[in-house]
């Protein structure tokens, strides 16, 4: 079960994020056009759990090869596998940095910080915890046009916990991997 969620999440997340390319000009951008914002929406319905995630971020280019910027994050779970049906809410932030390496491909560090509710003990009982993860990796970004494009990446959370001995904590595995198409504003 704990795989068919993994793949349903992976084929039906679909972020969004701001164009973050080269721009052909010029004139000194504005601040404006330095900025970007964007964010992410996954969602995945099963038999047994429904999930839906909103993540929102916010960057600005500080030369055209490097990015930081904050997001935001909120994950809903519903357990219907269990009796009585459960459900939980995250919470979290992160701060990001992107460096563009060469032509397309850019390079992605993140901390973020979690605050996930899981499944007590007791029946109908939800615990919550705080988790911080440091992520990094690598992408691919291919602009389509000015104000859109395709992205992929594949980071590595450094704090990957393995859930085991009835701890359950926020990740199922340390890879993770994000791609979509773009979208400027």
């Amino acid at each position: 079960m704990k795989h068919l969620f993994s793949i349903c999440l992976f084929l039906f997340s679909v972020p969004v994020f701001a164009q973050w390319g080269d721009e052909a000009s010029t004139d000194k951008p504005s601040i404006r056009d330095k900025m970007f914002v964007g964010g992410g929406f996954g969602a995945s319905f099963t038999r047994y759990t429904d999930f839906v995630s909103v993540s929102p971020i916010i960057g600005y280019k500080v030369s055209p090869r490097f990015a930081p910027g904050i997001g935001l994050q909120y994950r809903y779970t519903s357990y219907k596998g269990i009796s009585p049906q459960l459900t939980t809410n995250d919470y979290g932030a992160s701060l990001f940095a992107r460096f563009k390496v060469f032509g397309p491909f850019f390079l992605h560090a993140e901390f973020e910080h979690l605050n996930y509710e899981f499944p007590g003990n007791s029946p109908g009982e939800t615990l919550r915890k705080d988790f911080n993860s440091f992520l990094a990796g690598g992408g691919f970004f291919q602009p389509i046009g000015r104000k859109a494009g395709f992205f992929a990446s594949a980071l590595y959370n450094f704090s990957y916990q393995s859930s085991y001995n009835y701890a359950y904590y926020p990740y199922s595995s340390p890879l993770i991997l994000r791609f979509g198409i773009t979208a400027g504003f």
